[in-house]
C-alpha cells in the first residue's frame, strides 16, 4: 500500500551495498551555513507544535538528517507560501521546503531536488459502503457527500477530479481539521474522505474494521526542495535523499509523522 516501498530489485541492490560505504560516499560540505525557509503551515510536514511552540514535522526531521550527513549547519527562516518561490529564486534563501509539488512552470524559476515524497490520495469510506467503488461512481451518486479542509490538495482533487469543478459544490462539506473529516465519515454525516496513502492505511488499521479504501489513487504529486537556479546544493542534497530512501530513514519518518503522530494530542 505504501508508495515508498522500493522494488524488489532495488531493495536487493540496497541490501548488497553496505550502509557505511554509502555514508562515506556522501559529499562533505565543511560545516557551512545554509538558510532553509519554510512556511510552517502544512502538517505533518512542517508546523508549529501547539504544546511547545516549536517548529516540527517530517521535513524538519528529514532536512536535519540531510544536514548531519552532508555536514552543514541550518538556519531556519519563515516566509509565506506566496513569497517563497520568488524569494528562493532571488537567492534570499538557499533552500525552500513546504510540501512543494514539482511542476514544470515552477522549474522556470527554481531548481528542484529529486522527489523526497510522493503524495497520492486515496478514497477512505465506511467499511459497509457499497453504493460506489471509485471516483466515477461516487461522482454519479447525487446525494454522496465528501468532507475536506478548504484549500488543501484533497479539496482541489474532490472539486476537479471527482465532482464538477465548482468549488462551491454543496456536496463538499468543509471542516477545520482532518480528524474532524474522519469523525464525520464514521458518524455517517459524509460518505467520503480523501487522504494520503500512508495516512489512509493507518486510519483503516486503527478503525477496528469500520473503514476501508476503495478505487485507484487520485491526484498524485511529487514533492521536492527548491533552490536558486544553478545552486551547488542540489547535487549533494539529491545524494543524501537517495541515501535516506535506501537505508529506511524516510520509511521511519513516514511512520512517525503519518501514522504515530496525533495532531493536538
Amino acid at each position: 500500500m505504501s508508495h515508498f516501498k522500493l522494488s524488489l530489485a532495488g531493495a536487493l541492490a540496497v541490501v548488497l551495498l553496505p550502509l557505511a560505504a554509502m555514508a562515506q560516499s556522501l559529499p562533505d560540505l565543511g560545516g557551512k551555513s545554509v538558510v532553509v525557509v519554510t512556511e510552517n503551515a502544512y502538517p505533518p510536514l512542517q508546523f508549529i507544535d501547539p504544546k511547545t511552540g516549536k517548529q516540527i514535522g517530517w521535513e524538519y526531521d528529514a532536512m536535519d538528517e540531510i544536514a548531519k550527513r552532508l555536514n552543514f549547519k541550518i538556519e531556519y527562516q519563515n516566509t509565506s507560501w506566496d513569497a517563497m518561490i520568488q524569494a528562493v529564486s532571488d537567492g534570499q534563501y538557499q533552500v525552500g521546503m513546504t510540501g512543494i509539488t514539482i511542476k514544470d512552470e515552477r522549474k522556470e524559476k527554481v531548481d528542484f531536488s529529486d522527489p523526497y515524497m510522493r503524495s497520492q490520495q486515496f478514497m477512505l469510506v465506511r467499511a459497509d459502503e457499497s453504493r460506489f467503488t471509485d471516483a466515477k461512481s461516487f461522482g454519479a451518486l447525487k446525494d454522496g457527500l465528501i468532507a475536506a479542509q478548504p484549500g488543501t490538495s484533497p479539496f482541489y482533487t474532490a472539486v476537479y477530479e471527482i465532482l464538477d469543478g465548482n468549488e462551491q459544490n454543496p456536496r463538499i462539506k468543509l471542516f477545520e481539521t482532518f480528524g474532524a473529516t474522519v469523525q464525520a465519515l464514521k458518524a455517517g454525516d459524509v460518505d467520503l474522505v480523501l487522504t494520503d496513502s500512508v495516512a489512509a492505511q493507518g486510519y483503516v488499521d486503527a478503525s477496528e474494521g469500520k473503514l476501508k479504501v476503495v478505487g485507484e489513487p487520485l491526484g498524485s504529486e511529487d514533492f521536492g526542495f527548491i533552490f536558486k537556479k544553478g545552486s551547488d546544493l542540489v547535487a549533494p542534497i539529491n545524494q543524501a535523499i537517495a541515501a535516506l530512501k535506501a537505508d529506511g530513514t524516510f520509511d521511519k519518518l513516514n511512520k512517525k509523522w503519518f501514522l504515530d503522530y496525533k495532531m493536538g494530542q
